[in-house]
């Protein structure tokens, strides 16, 4: 069986590995570092993939100069595994309900394979989880109340704000200011590894920010207060909703891990406490069922799901940042909501949910198309474009166009060199016929 992707993209850089990626802090894989929320079992009752494997998957594409190529997505990812400079060590494509692609090779991760960054939109998630259970009886749109950061910046805000990364830490935390989001003041301690009480005691007492909700400000900090704060109304239920998410409805087959902010080499309470982290682990199969369960939620429309919407349909634009369809999912993406990347350029017009994590780390949800896209890495070098983002349709415009449209006007093309900024999107969307050649006017 032959799947036939048919994309229309200018490609000038589509054998380029030349990528850069937002510094998560140089988090390392070091499984055993710190103490960890356990979640399910070694084996758990699980959901089975049904696979059907294509050995050739064929997308057509566009050159530079308008003749159409064809690339087989199973070989490229193929030859990306067997060249261990691209640090790709698995890739998955899942697609009405079946795995189409599947192939990985050994690599330093001996055990589950982490998130880093892909588990901030897990905690995300299981927010959206303790709002649907009743733990948190009051709407993202009302303030938080967690004695912990009382007197800090992070009093009173509301929800919505710490979810889309708006808090007003700006001056004192994340990449807006620092190009980092965990370290304090951009050199201090990497604050994931500091349990949040003595954060906000020592760092935060008395601080005051800028006016929340306005600013996106990509924020490691950010994530764990919201995942702390669900510890605190959760109480003694916090391992009991993590069991319901994981277990219960993904259906994960192994044990699946949230580390903590505690050291294993240090003291401290390491089955209960405030000591929340949003870095993640597990099977990579089971990113592939947590994603899936994700998608069914926001297909069946239920609590989950409404609140995912919510999430997306109050996203807040990145504005400030600097996009690429080659750099990867953080960088792709125009907006940001509930702790999600969406909008990647050229395809704002589909909803599609992306989660990014440090070295390449990659989680996309394309609704409309029921597909899912996993890939994981030790550093982010694979091509991006070809595994990612073309099998998601991408169009772009073509790079050399000649003559005039229908009232004589001439007709331009983008330079697929050139980024697409966000004024550019926002200029020029209207102006694209079906043809996909920009009119110069706009």
């Amino acid at each position: 069986m032959r799947i036939f992707l048919t994309i229309f993209v200018i490609s000038l850089f589509l054998n380029s590995n030349n990528v850069t990626f937002a510094d998560h802090a140089n988090e390392k894989y070091c499984f055993n570092c710190s103490y960890k929320y356990k979640i399910g079992d070694k084996e758990n009752d699980t959901y089975e993939f049904e696979f059907d494997l294509q050995t050739t998957i064929f997308f057509n594409y566009r050159d530079s100069i308008g003749r159409t190529q064809t690339k087989d997505l199973s070989k490229l990812v193929e030859e990306q595994l067997k060249d261990k400079k691209t640090g790709l060590v698995s890739y998955i494509l899942f697609e009405n309900n079946k795995i189409l692609v599947d192939q990985n090779r050994k690599s330093k991760y001996k055990g589950p394979y982490p998130s880093h960054s892909v588990g901030k939109s897990l905690v995300g998630l299981v927010t959206g989880y303790a709002m649907c259970g009743g733990y948190i009886n009051h709407t993202v749109f009302e303030r938080i109340d967690y004695p912990t950061v009382a007197g800090t910046l992070y009093e009173n805000q509301k929800l919505i704000d710490l979810l889309h990364m708006t808090a007003g830490d700006d001056p004192y935390i994340g990449h807006a200011k620092y190009r980092k989001d965990n370290a304090w003041m951009g050199k201090g301690p990497n604050t994931n590894t500091i349990p949040i009480k003595k954060v906000m005691k020592k760092y935060f007492k008395g601080k005051e920010g800028i006016t929340p909700g306005v600013n996106y400000n990509y924020s490691a900090l950010t994530t764990n207060v919201i995942m702390n704060y669900v510890i605190y109304k959760t109480g003694d239920d916090w391992n009991k909703l993590l069991h319901k998410i994981f277990v219960e409805d993904a259906k994960v087959a192994k044990r699946v891990y949230f580390h903590k902010t505690l050291y294993a080499k240090k003291t401290g309470n390491r089955k209960s406490g405030e000591y929340g982290r949003y870095s993640f682990y597990a099977d990579r199969y089971d990113y592939v069922r947590i994603a899936n369960m994700i998608m069914n939620h926001w297909n069946n429309d239920t609590c989950v799901g409404k609140y995912l919407k919510t999430m997306y349909e109050t996203r807040i634009d990145k504005g400030k940042y600097e996009y690429s369809k080659f750099k990867g999912n953080f960088q792709a993406t125009q907006s940001y909501g509930g702790q999600f990347h969406f909008d990647p350029i050229g395809l704002e017009d589909r909803i599609i949910m992306m989660l990014d994590g440090f070295a390449g780390q990659t989680v996309v949800i394309d609704f409309d198309n029921n597909r899912i896209i996993t890939a994981h890495s030790t550093d982010r070098h694979y091509d991006y474009y070809s595994l990612v983002y073309l099998p998601l349709g991408y169009k772009a415009q073509p790079t050399t166009c000649t003559g005039r449209d229908s009232i004589g006007r001439v007709i331009e093309c983008l330079n697929p060199a050139k980024e697409i900024t966000q004024d550019d999107r926002k200029k020029c969307k209207e102006y694209v016929n079906e043809t996909g050649f920009v009119l110069k006017s706009c």
